[in-house]
């Protein structure tokens, strides 16, 4: 392996984990297969090394800046588990080449995804949110309980008059809608962190930024808890049965924490639009490349 390569491979997948709370295993897998000659197997293996460590050395960084939330990380974790270890005993009866045609559609449909958003106009209102929801319940049950506070008579988020046990209802429904939606998004998740390799960031910050309306910077730092959470769950599935290349691993980690850091910094200077934009242009001419390289 060239170690110049190497050092500038691990640059870019830190830059895009720090700058961007996940991405950093979409280039990871097809950079260790491509240029540094692994196959598919070690790649993904490889690949959940370099992407914990440096993620677990980014979210250091955000928990400084309490951009972190630690118990929606671990809960979303926990859930996608079983998901992650499942795709891991998959990804070993998998032949290479349908594992990195898998890689490259799913690198097609994360940076159409990517992009498509990126283009969007920003909402000139913001949407209701489960937290919202929330709140007007608990608003509510306060209200019936006899509080002096006015009510006022207003519209709900659904049209009906806004009553108290509406509010309620509406707070209940919520929470049930957005607990189903985290725990399909954390076994999904899982799933592809154990059978691809991936951290799965791509999904998890904008499962966090719709469904509970984190800032982006608090949705980057817990996507990061995530990563790091899977990634170690499926390599522990791996232990004593996929080979573990250090004189790759080792040099390419060590320059992903030093790129995660840097990453930090960028995102705390540059429009997040424009860094995903940037990045979601990359994964869609990688995975053109993967795909044209799989099927020929």
């Amino acid at each position: 392996m060239s170690l110049a390569l190497g050092l500038l491979i691990g640059l870019v997948i830190g830059l895009t984990l720090g700058a961007l709370g996940g991405g950093g295993s979409i280039l990871t897998v097809p950079a260790l297969v491509y240029v540094l000659g692994e196959s598919g197997q070690d790649a993904t293996t490889a690949s959940l090394v370099i992407v914990g460590i440096s993620s677990a050395i980014s979210v250091a960084s955000y928990s400084r800046d309490r951009h972190v939330r630690w118990r929606t990380g671990l809960l979303f974790g926990v859930t996608g588990a079983g998901a992650s270890y499942a795709g891991s005993l998959l990804n070993r009866s998998v032949p290479e080449n349908l594992l990195l045609l898998a890689f490259a559609g799913l690198m097609l449909l994360a940076g159409a995804a990517m992009l498509v958003k990126s283009l969007r106009r920003p909402a000139t209102r913001r949407p209701v949110l489960a937290r919202d929801l929330v709140t007007a319940g608990r608003a509510g049950s306060a209200a019936t309980s006899g509080s002096t506070l006015p009510v006022l008579e207003t519209r709900s988020a659904v049209g009906a008059p806004d009553s108290a046990e509406a509010r309620a209802d509406n707070a209940r429904r919520a929470r049930r809608l957005s607990a189903v939606q985290l725990v399909v998004a954390g076994v999904v998740v899982g799933f592809l962190t154990g059978f691809l390799g991936v951290g799965g960031g791509f999904l998890i910050v904008p499962a966090l930024t719709m469904l509970l309306g984190y800032r982006m910077c608090v949705a980057v730092g817990t996507s990061l808890l995530i990563i790091v959470f899977n990634s170690a769950v499926s390599l522990m599935s791996r232990v004593g049965h996929q080979h573990f290349d250090w004189s790759v691993i080792v040099p390419v980690s060590l320059a992903a924490v030093l790129g995660s850091l840097a990453g930090k910094r960028v995102a705390d200077r540059l429009p997040q639009r424009v860094l995903s934009r940037a990045f979601a242009m990359l994964v869609l001419l990688v995975a053109l490349y993967m795909g044209v390289r799989g099927l020929i």
